[in-house]
């Protein structure tokens, strides 16, 4: 039954949608409720912690994905074809100083 409580306190959205303040928090209480030892309650701790920082990270990188997705069928220009654009401006006008002179 601990087992999967502790799984299901783990669930991913779940637990990236959350502060990390929040998740230390839940974890405390969590422990303390459970009457789990230091050593257990330790490992549970850093547990929660790392699956956070992981399923955080997936989410920023699916939510980045999704926005290039976006940006792309919306037909948006993006930092490297505007940097692309200014870059044959630059030769452009290089090449119209040069023939003036």
């Amino acid at each position: 039954m601990f087992e999967y409580m502790k799984k299901s306190f783990l669930t991913g959205v779940g637990l990236a949608l959350r502060s990390k303040k929040e998740v230390e928090e839940l974890a405390k209480e969590f422990v303390k409720k459970s009457e789990m030892d230091q050593e257990q309650g330790k490992k549970f701790f850093e547990d929660l912690l790392a699956k956070y920082d992981d399923t955080r990270a997936k989410l920023d990188e699916k939510i980045e994905e999704q926005i290039r997705n976006v940006l792309t069928r919306l037909d948006v220009p993006v930092a490297s074809d505007l940097k692309e654009l200014a870059d044959r401006i630059d030769k452009l006008a290089r090449m119209i100083e040069k023939d003036k002179k």
